[in-house]
Protein backbone atom coordinates (compact mmCIF):
# COMPACT_ATOMS: atom_id res chain seq x y z
CA UNK A 1 0.00 0.00 0.00
CA UNK A 2 0.83 3.83 -0.54
CA UNK A 3 2.05 5.80 2.48
CA UNK A 4 -0.71 8.53 2.76
CA UNK A 5 0.40 12.06 3.00
CA UNK A 6 -1.09 13.67 6.95
CA UNK A 7 -2.72 16.71 6.54
CA UNK A 8 -1.62 18.77 10.06
CA UNK A 9 -5.23 18.38 11.89
CA UNK A 10 -4.93 22.57 12.92
CA UNK A 11 -4.62 23.61 9.51
CA UNK A 12 -5.36 27.22 8.86
CA UNK A 13 -9.08 27.64 6.77
CA UNK A 14 -8.21 28.86 3.84
CA UNK A 15 -8.73 32.84 3.65
CA UNK A 16 -11.32 34.12 0.91
CA UNK A 17 -9.49 35.94 -2.09
CA UNK A 18 -9.18 39.53 -1.74
CA UNK A 19 -10.78 42.47 -4.24
CA UNK A 20 -7.75 44.15 -6.17
CA UNK A 21 -8.07 47.52 -6.09
CA UNK A 22 -6.79 49.89 -9.00
CA UNK A 23 -3.52 51.16 -8.80
CA UNK A 24 -3.55 54.85 -7.16
CA UNK A 25 -6.86 54.29 -6.05
CA UNK A 26 -7.38 56.02 -2.25
CA UNK A 27 -9.92 56.65 0.13
CA UNK A 28 -9.26 60.25 2.30
CA UNK A 29 -11.40 62.69 4.84
CA UNK A 30 -12.91 65.30 3.46
CA UNK A 31 -13.75 66.65 6.68
CA UNK A 32 -12.71 67.12 9.85
CA UNK A 33 -9.08 67.20 9.65
CA UNK A 34 -6.25 65.98 11.10
CA UNK A 35 -5.70 68.00 14.26
CA UNK A 36 -9.05 69.58 14.17
CA UNK A 37 -11.24 70.88 17.26
CA UNK A 38 -14.39 69.50 16.82
CA UNK A 39 -18.09 69.52 18.56
CA UNK A 40 -20.84 66.87 18.61
CA UNK A 41 -22.22 65.44 16.41
CA UNK A 42 -19.21 65.19 14.30
CA UNK A 43 -19.78 65.32 10.82
CA UNK A 44 -17.82 63.13 9.11
CA UNK A 45 -17.00 63.07 5.03
CA UNK A 46 -15.88 60.29 3.47
CA UNK A 47 -13.73 60.94 -0.42
CA UNK A 48 -12.56 58.39 -2.06
CA UNK A 49 -10.65 59.00 -5.63
CA UNK A 50 -9.71 55.75 -8.20
CA UNK A 51 -12.93 53.90 -7.57
CA UNK A 52 -16.40 54.08 -6.87
CA UNK A 53 -18.75 53.64 -3.90
CA UNK A 54 -21.56 50.62 -3.81
CA UNK A 55 -23.37 49.17 -1.12
CA UNK A 56 -22.08 45.51 0.51
CA UNK A 57 -23.00 42.75 -1.03
CA UNK A 58 -22.48 44.93 -4.46
CA UNK A 59 -19.78 43.31 -6.67
CA UNK A 60 -19.36 45.95 -9.12
CA UNK A 61 -15.67 46.06 -10.19
CA UNK A 62 -13.54 48.76 -8.54
CA UNK A 63 -16.39 49.68 -6.02
CA UNK A 64 -16.25 49.24 -1.92
CA UNK A 65 -18.13 50.78 0.80
CA UNK A 66 -16.68 52.58 3.87
CA UNK A 67 -15.76 51.57 7.17
CA UNK A 68 -14.37 54.11 10.25
CA UNK A 69 -12.39 53.03 12.54
CA UNK A 70 -12.64 54.79 15.71
CA UNK A 71 -9.32 54.88 18.95
CA UNK A 72 -8.28 51.38 17.63
CA UNK A 73 -6.05 49.54 15.18
CA UNK A 74 -5.97 48.12 11.64
CA UNK A 75 -8.14 44.88 11.56
CA UNK A 76 -6.83 42.03 10.06
CA UNK A 77 -6.57 42.88 6.64
CA UNK A 78 -7.60 39.28 5.38
CA UNK A 79 -10.76 39.14 7.28
CA UNK A 80 -14.10 40.67 7.54
CA UNK A 81 -13.73 44.00 9.04
CA UNK A 82 -15.09 43.27 12.43
CA UNK A 83 -18.16 45.40 13.59
CA UNK A 84 -18.03 47.38 16.85
CA UNK A 85 -18.11 50.72 18.47
CA UNK A 86 -14.71 50.74 17.33
CA UNK A 87 -15.04 49.62 13.64
CA UNK A 88 -18.56 51.42 12.17
CA UNK A 89 -19.70 49.96 9.29
CA UNK A 90 -21.22 51.95 6.12
CA UNK A 91 -22.19 48.98 3.77
CA UNK A 92 -25.58 51.09 2.83
CA UNK A 93 -22.74 52.92 0.63
CA UNK A 94 -23.27 56.12 2.60
CA UNK A 95 -20.34 58.46 1.79
CA UNK A 96 -21.04 60.85 4.99
CA UNK A 97 -22.06 60.37 8.89
CA UNK A 98 -22.63 62.03 11.89
CA UNK A 99 -20.63 60.41 14.75
CA UNK A 100 -21.06 61.31 18.55
CA UNK A 101 -17.66 61.37 20.80
CA UNK A 102 -16.59 61.87 24.01
CA UNK A 103 -15.15 65.28 24.55
CA UNK A 104 -11.26 64.94 24.02
CA UNK A 105 -9.17 63.32 21.33
CA UNK A 106 -9.58 61.04 19.21
CA UNK A 107 -8.35 59.31 16.40
CA UNK A 108 -10.21 58.14 13.47
CA UNK A 109 -8.96 56.06 10.09
CA UNK A 110 -11.02 55.10 6.93
CA UNK A 111 -10.79 51.61 5.75
CA UNK A 112 -12.31 50.52 2.43
CA UNK A 113 -14.35 47.17 2.47
CA UNK A 114 -14.80 44.99 -0.68
CA UNK A 115 -18.51 43.21 -0.90
CA UNK A 116 -18.04 40.86 1.77
CA UNK A 117 -16.47 43.72 3.95
CA UNK A 118 -12.81 42.31 3.35
CA UNK A 119 -10.41 45.19 2.50
CA UNK A 120 -9.17 45.10 -0.86
CA UNK A 121 -5.93 44.07 -2.04
CA UNK A 122 -3.78 46.74 -1.89
CA UNK A 123 -6.10 48.08 0.79
CA UNK A 124 -7.29 51.20 0.53
CA UNK A 125 -6.90 53.08 3.91
CA UNK A 126 -6.89 56.40 4.82
CA UNK A 127 -4.02 58.41 7.27
CA UNK A 128 -5.15 58.01 10.52
CA UNK A 129 -6.02 61.77 12.12
CA UNK A 130 -6.88 62.93 15.49
CA UNK A 131 -9.43 65.02 16.43
CA UNK A 132 -10.28 66.85 19.44
CA UNK A 133 -13.87 66.87 20.75
CA UNK A 134 -15.27 69.57 22.61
Amino acid sequence: AEPVAETPAAEAPAMPPRTPSPEGARVFFISPTDGETVSNPVKVVFGIDGMSVAPAGDQAPHSGHHHIIIDAELPDLNLPIPASDNYVHFGDGSTETELTLEPGEHTLQMLLGDHTHIPHDPPLMSDKITVYVE
